[in-house]
């Protein structure tokens, strides 16, 4: 099979072509110490910093707000550990959703075994959190509340300049994990009350292994890892000069691209929705039509095991998941699509489509037919699909 679509950019997409050339002096030439004074070493901070302005320069803010990582899970843990022990004189509540990524959710599970109380919100059935509930939820002693930008397995867009608004006259930080969101939409965490936003340079067409942590003015975070004086003491460890380089690039394509992208890619994926809403049937869209990522689409089939579609669609050189990457290759189903209510048989049906800007709309004619296919061989192998196309042709 030479044919390969890719349509599993929600896992990570792939480095671009104008990223990897701006990365390779420093993975050969270039290769000092940023710490070091010699003009080599000079060189690299000179490139951390173009780095640093660039991704401030997509959420207007400042480059002294931009704090590198290794990714998104380090950045979630940074804020949400950093925060809860340098709040904990003032309180131990921290609220959160039900929704969120394993690196906020299994965060909140290590704190909880260290004393904080965790209030996870329920959302409703297209995945929002509601801010009424929230705010009801809120405490004298909530000392932080974390909530994603945009969900990772069905694409929902949370309120986020609400909650921002919501907390204004409280005291508690707000982080969001914007790892899907970064790069794709606007986000304007200044101005939107946000404190602390995480994000990964994978998801937006750069480097695996980098991504870095929005702190805001006024936010005191203690340091995450201790050793020497990097991040301006406050993330020891040698910088990764050739990831941060990247990502700064495709942070600074992606702004430039964004509103193109968003508009073309929200065509396809409607598109999508709508050939496989029309044409396979007993499958439904999970999350909303409105408020979603561009270009997301998940969908839950009756009958069949979402894994072995995602196999038999790889046979046919198309790439998708059944789940998160995260959560690939567990027996359970998605966390996210039972927390919206749907039953187990529909979870585990479930796939995830993914696009980028390279998608076509003849990779969508070709995937939904090759899905079409697979979808009905895998029905005509269960003998519940037969039982119910039985019950239905007697009524």
């Amino acid at each position: 099979m030479n044919r390969r679509i890719y349509l599993d950019n929600a896992a990570t997409t792939r480095i671009s072509d104008e990223v990897l050339e701006t990365m390779m002096p420093y993975l050969r030439e270039e290769y000092g110490n940023p710490s070091s004074i010699y003009d080599l070493g000079a060189d690299n901070k000179r490139a951390l910093l173009t780095a640093r302005k660039q991704i401030a320069g997509v959420l207007a803010c400042q480059p002294q707000n931009i704090y590198f990582t290794s990714g998104g899970t380090e950045s979630d843990n940074w804020a949400l550990i950093g925060i809860a022990e340098s709040r904990a004189d003032q309180g131990r509540h921290i609220i959160t959703s039900r929704i969120e990524h394993h690196a906020v959710l299994n965060t909140c599970k290590y704190l909880e075994k260290r004393g904080y109380e965790i209030t996870r919100l329920d959302v409703d059935e297209q995945g929002f959190v509601q801010p009424e509930r929230l705010r009801r939820a809120l405490r004298s002693d909530t000392i932080l509340v974390s909530v994603m930008t945009a969900n990772n397995e069905i694409g929902t867009i949370q309120p986020i300049r609400q909650i921002g608004s919501l907390l204004k006259n409280h005291p508690a930080v707000f982080h969001t994990d914007a790892v899907q969101a970064f790069g794709h939409m606007p986000l304007l965490p200044g101005q939107w009350g946000v404190d602390l936003l995480s994000a990964s340079s994978h998801k937006f067409h750069g480097p695996k292994g980098c991504g870095f942590l929005y702190v805001g003015e006024g936010v005191k975070l203690p340091p995450f890892l201790h050793g020497g004086k990097q991040e301006r003491d406050m993330r020891a460890g040698t910088e990764n000069v050739p990831g941060i380089v990247g990502m700064g690039k495709a942070a600074e394509l992606a702004a430039v691209q964004m509103k193109n992208r968003w508009q073309r890619q929200t065509s396809l994926r409607d598109y999508m929705i709508h050939r496989i809403e029309t044409e396979i049937p007993y499958c439904r869209l999970n999350g909303p039509r409105q408020n979603r990522l561009a270009n997301n689409v998940n969908m839950s089939f009756s009958y069949v095991e979402g894994e072995t579609i995602v196999i038999m669609l790889d046979m046919e050189g198309i790439c998708t998941s059944s789940a998160s990457a995260c959560s690939a290759g567990q027996s359970e189903s998605s966390h996210v699509l039972r927390e919206i209510g749907l039953p187990e048989e529909l979870a585990k049906g479930a796939l995830r489509f993914t696009l980028n800007e390279e998608t076509t709309r003849e990779d969508i004619d070709y995937t939904v037919e090759k899905l079409k296919e697979a979808v009905e061989k895998s029905r005509k192998l269960n003998p519940r699909y037969a039982s119910f196309l039985k019950l239905n042709e007697k009524r």
